[in-house]
């Protein structure tokens, strides 16, 4: 494996080295810089939070767990 350093920009990766193959060669890019991402349904990681999940089961009595089971078995 080589780690080759380079800039993403409209749709291309400029590599700042030049590495050359006569094959086509898988690689995996990874984003350092902090970026928002929205998915197709429009949710953010912000958008999860530990917080506001204990809030909106302050007056819940019974069992978290088994509500998720159940509401997943009524959508089979």
């Amino acid at each position: 494996m080589l780690s080759v350093v380079g800039t993403y920009q409209n749709g291309y990766v400029k590599l700042d080295k030049d590495y050359s193959s006569n094959n086509p060669v898988k690689v995996i890019v990874t984003f350092l810089e902090d970026i928002q991402l929205t998915s197709e349904k429009g949710l953010l990681l912000s958008d999860f939070s530990f917080a506001k999940s204990q809030k909106n089961l302050e007056n819940f009595k019974g069992s978290f767990s088994d509500a998720v089971i159940e509401e997943r078995r009524l959508e089979l």
